[in-house]
């Protein structure tokens, strides 16, 4: 990976419009502005088989796919996907500009593999019981199984088949990329560029501490973390932090780097705006830690997610 950008006069730009750049709600308008980034590449690439996939997942989501029960786990819910599915968007198209050019084919895997990335959450309609988080620990395989099961009826090369599933793979909780065979160089490549966006993607959600809160129910659910409470949870993302930074400048080789070429040929501005969030974000958990555990959560008041987190533990018994 080449170094970001020198930078040169860069214009100024409003806080509201990089708020802007990580809302990401509206399928419909996420589908078009990554139809835009993509299209800038390569203005020929024909997304049908991507669009289909697209259209699928958000039927898992929607409740509507036949056969499945609408995705409901609290914190890998639509809009992680989406923001994950952006975030990856944006770094593929990095990555293209800072001269490590991609393929149609390359960027299509990477849409498709960032849309399945968690679609083994999804529950069969036979299952009733939970919310899909007791899955967490096997959730990439049953995705993968679930992408190998459609690949023909998205109308999708069988041959995608393996190198989709080694990306997969790339987003799994250790991130061991020295575990996974890669069929070549370019795979890993691609992988890397996955596993990043779905770190990076989700840590510079503006609401990520609150829903951390979500994330401390699904582990709850799968029996997963050991976590005495939320405040446990809370006390060791820091720790987690630095383990993720290690993984992104490590095994996954600093790509994330290369969102800066994003931003600098979209917004004429040579800064990685999704980094500038995470530490953000990590600066607010540090003040967040120097008061009493009892202040906590009053310090995280983004979208009543604290509320609903409450509704929902009160209704679990969860402690």
């Amino acid at each position: 990976m080449q170094n970001t950008p020198m930078s040169e006069a860069e214009r100024d730009i409003h806080p509201a419009e990089i708020r802007e750049l990580f809302i990401n709600n509206d399928p419909i308008e996420v589908w078009n502005k990554a139809q835009i980034i993509v299209q800038n590449i390569s203005s020929e690439i024909n997304l049908s088989g991507v669009r289909n996939v697209f259209d699928d997942v958000m039927c898992m989501f929607n409740g509507s796919y036949p056969g499945y029960s609408r995705i409901q786990t609290p914190y890998h819910d639509l809009r992680h996907t989406l923001d994950v599915f952006t975030c990856a968007v944006r770094l593929l198209h990095g990555v293209h500009l800072s001269g490590t050019l991609l393929s149609d084919d390359e960027i299509k895997m990477i849409l498709i593999a960032a849309l399945l990335h968690d679609i083994g959450y999804a529950q069969e309609e036979s299952l009733t019981a939970g919310s899909g988080a007791q899955y967490t620990q096997t959730h990439v395989p049953r995705g993968i199984a679930f992408m190998e099961q459609h690949l023909n009826n998205w109308q999708l090369p069988a041959a995608w088949s393996v190198p989709l599933a080694m990306m997969m793979r790339c987003t799994e909780m250790n991130h061991d990329l020295a575990h996974i065979d890669f069929p070549s160089p370019r795979i890993r490549l691609l992988g890397q560029i996955l596993g990043s966006a779905d770190l990076v993607g989700q840590m510079a959600d503006r609401c990520y501490l609150e829903k951390l809160l979500f994330l401390y129910l699904e582990f709850k659910e799968a029996d997963l973390g050991n976590y005495q409470n939320m405040q446990d949870l809370l006390k060791k993302t820091r720790t987690f932090y630095d383990f993720i930074r290690k993984t992104l400048d490590d095994q996954f080789e600093g790509i994330y780097h290369a969102l800066s070429y994003h931003f600098k040929n979209d917004l004429g501005v040579n800064r990685n705006f999704y980094l500038e969030s995470i530490e953000r974000n990590i600066a607010y958990l540090d003040s967040v830690m120097t008061l009493n555990e009892a202040e906590w959560l009053s310090m995280l008041k983004r979208h009543g997610i604290v509320q609903a987190f409450q509704r929902i533990s009160n209704a679990n018994t969860i402690t």
